[in-house]
């Protein structure tokens, strides 16, 4: 028994760095061409830094503290905006998925607002709430509501009506409906609109630092633009695409843990 499960162990390990090979093959050609053309001078390194710049320029950043700062700042502000509107876009898409009333009700206002563009909301924020941290965490809260409120919804309403038959023989009340038979059948749908609504918040988290302030990886990005720093500029960039794909494979983790029941096509 003890030499089956170490096998599998030893399987599951060299299954995981199989994937982490070749997930990297693309990335270290590409910084590896990048890092020729540039060194060369074939490319200028005004305008593409080598990668050894880049690093050698991170590394003072994180040592001087700067870097840190900044990105304490932007997580702050995407996590606050994303547990606000996100949290509010589950609930409300669970309340309009249980009821038809408030589907009535709510939806079509709901859909009507998801149309709009964010960008064109931006002055509003502004000129509703100033260029203070309200107006960000706003911005980035109205942004990751609705991938929440739109995959909730559609998971109840994809939860098979027989369940609620059974639920009603075993006299479920609402509370138990919701989280011994609704939640646990959208969860697919659930977890699909946690990770759009993290990826909308670090969109907008951009968006809401480069419209005003004086801190964060975005103002980071914006101040090194002013003054030609480009390395500066992809150092940024690479944070918030690290940030994201952190985030977004925890939330795979989580998927990966709680719907380990679906037997699903792994391709």
């Amino acid at each position: 028994m003890i030499g089956k499960f170490n096998l599998f162990a030893s399987g599951k390990r060299s299954s995981v760095g199989k994937k982490v090979v070749l997930g990297s093959v693309i990335p270290i050609l590409i910084v590896s061409v990048w890092q020729y053309l540039s060194s060369n001078g074939i490319v200028d390194a005004i305008l593409f830094p080598a990668p050894s710049t880049i690093l050698n320029s991170f590394y003072e950043m994180i040592v001087s503290g700067e870097l840190i700062d900044h990105l304490k700042i932007s997580v702050v502000r995407a996590m606050l905006g994303f547990l606000l509107g996100g949290s509010l876009g589950l609930l409300a898409g669970l309340v309009v998925g249980m009821f038809v009333r408030a589907e009535e009700l709510l939806d079509p206002t709901m859909q009507m607002l998801r149309t709009i563009p964010l960008l064109a909301l931006t002055p509003l924020f502004i000129l509703w709430f100033g260029l203070g941290e309200t107006s960000k965490v706003l911005l980035i809260a109205f942004g990751a509501f609705f991938p929440l409120y739109v995959n909730a919804f559609l998971g109840v309403r994809n939860v098979d009506a027989k369940l609620f038959d059974v639920a009603k023989v075993l006299e479920f009340n609402r509370f138990r409906q919701i989280t011994r038979l609704v939640l646990p059948a959208a969860m697919p749908n659930v977890l699909l609109g946690l990770r759009l609504s993290l990826s909308v918040s670090w969109l907008l988290l951009v968006v809401a630092e480069l419209m005003g302030a004086s801190r964060g990886v975005g103002f980071l990005i914006q101040d090194a633009r002013t003054f030609v720093r480009t390395d500066v500029v992809f150092i940024g960039i690479f944070l918030f695409a690290a940030a994201g794909k952190l985030t977004d494979s925890l939330v795979r983790m989580l998927e990966h843990w709680l719907l380990k029941w679906q037997d699903s096509y792994k391709g």
